[in-house]
């Protein structure tokens, strides 16, 4: 999460471009391959919606859309981070999509008939002069065909293309993988080898391995005993989170079935819309292809 910090406040490129101007839409996606396993009854009561989007989707979404903080304190970056979520307009109903894979309640713990999701799909709007009309959509759930965190910030289209191709909308972007790898893809469109002036999307990829990493527990509790608390959410953080979920909480939205491996039933694809089409992860062979539940 703080390469996105590091990445957008340290490279003067992207600053100029980070706004409502140039970004076309924003989609977020954290997709796991396996379903709830051991942890039913803790699943049931709990949800896609609370146990992944309220906070760790959220974090994301402030990390990539913050303003720059205005000092070198961790405060500074707190206060631009809480900032940002009070902007977040609180979830309407009519742009939420629930589902449920197949199979679900045969998990041990989990309720007959339960209507928790195990999927969930949903768009929202930053109330700022940066991100007004900018679309953000986030996804994340389990018996998905990957898993992978995955962050696309796809950029606008010119007026007016200059070599008469029929481009697609959607042709450039910025990509930021958290996990199972590290990585940054910046979407191009290049010129093919010939006389015609036609090209193809590329992208540009610098990988780095997370094992490399300290361990993220080891880093928190490092981080405990220092008094840093940059990674630690402030309680007006979390209540700015809760706001925006809460119209959507206790299950106020139909709920759909969908059969594993899919990306979550047809209806999240009618979310996107014209905005679309989902930008899905795809996990390299040396990656890790198997999330461990905790």
């Amino acid at each position: 999460m703080q390469n996105i910090l590091y990445a957008r406040f340290s490279n003067p490129i992207f600053e100029p471009i980070w706004n409502r101007t140039y970004v076309r839409n924003i989609q977020i996606t954290m997709a796991e391959n396996i379903g709830v396993q051991d942890r039913g009854k803790f699943y049931d009561e709990t949800g896609a919606i609370r146990d992944v989007v309220q906070n760790h989707m959220l974090q994301l979404l402030a990390n990539l859309t913050m303003d720059p903080p205005t000092g070198e304190d961790h405060e500074a970056t707190r206060d631009q981070k809480a900032s940002l979520l009070k902007a977040v307009r609180p979830l309407d109903p009519k742009d939420v999509v629930r589902g449920q894979y197949v199979g679900y309640h045969s998990v041990p713990g989990v309720k007959p008939g339960s209507t928790v999701e195990t999927f969930v799909a949903l768009r929202l709007e930053i109330d700022t002069w940066r991100w007004a009309g900018v679309p953000i959509y986030i996804r994340a759930g389990k018996e998905l065909p990957v898993t992978a965190t995955e962050i696309i910030v796809e950029f606008k289209r010119p007026p007016l293309e200059v070599f008469g191709e029929i481009v697609p909308s959607a042709s450039g972007h910025l990509r930021f993988r958290i996990s199972p790898d590290i990585s940054i893809g910046l979407g191009l469109r290049v010129k093919l080898p010939g006389e015609r002036m036609v090209g193809n999307d590329v992208e540009l990829i610098l990988t780095e391995q997370a094992e490399e990493d300290m361990p993220p527990y080891q880093r928190f509790l490092g981080d405990a005993f220092k008094g840093n608390n940059e990674l630690f959410a402030r309680e007006d953080f979390v209540d700015a989170q809760w706001r925006v979920v809460e119209p959507i909480l206790d299950n106020v939205t139909p709920l759909y079935r969908y059969a594993s491996p899919a990306w979550g039933p047809e209806e999240a694809e009618r979310l996107i819309g014209s905005d679309g089409p989902w930008i899905s992860p795809k996990v390299p062979t040396n990656a890790k292809l198997k999330s461990r539940a905790v």
